[in-house]
């Protein structure tokens, strides 16, 4: 019997690789791994660390034929990365002061450990991202 346990990774298909790793560990806060490997050519993507359990890989698009190839941005409608309870206008604020526009939030949606707080934006390459957090 199949019995999935947690989400190891996701995987993003990336045009810009430097515009990206910025976005993710300097305005998300993610802590990079394998980037100076990647730069060196030792290892094919570098990845951003969402928890001990869970990455998002950058995975790059080298030529206008793999980007034409690639999966597009409608074939992943979002996903959803948790932070500790805190001010949401806060979190829209700094968001902002990085030039990102929040387009949706804070709203209440239904998530894995029920009703939280979310907003939505874009990451540089138009993946569609949901923050949220869970009263308790």
């Amino acid at each position: 019997m199949l019995t999935i346990a947690a989400m190891d990774h996701i995987v993003l298909n990336v045009r810009d690789m430097d515009t990206m790793l910025d976005f993710y560990m300097n305005v998300l806060g993610l802590k990079g791994e394998r980037i100076e490997a990647f730069r060196q050519g030792q290892v094919s993507f570098p990845s951003v660390r969402i928890s001990a359990d869970t990455l998002i890989d950058l995975f790059p698009v080298r030529s206008a034929s793999e980007a034409a190839a690639a999966p597009q941005a409608e074939n992943l409608n979002h996903f959803c990365m948790v932070i500790e309870p805190t001010d949401m206008h806060q979190v829209i604020a700094h968001l902002k002061a990085h030039g990102v526009v929040v387009d949706e939030g804070p709203v209440s949606r239904w998530g894995a450990h029920g009703n939280g707080t979310s907003i939505y934006f874009n990451d540089p390459e138009k993946n569609r991202i949901e923050i949220r957090y869970y009263a308790d």
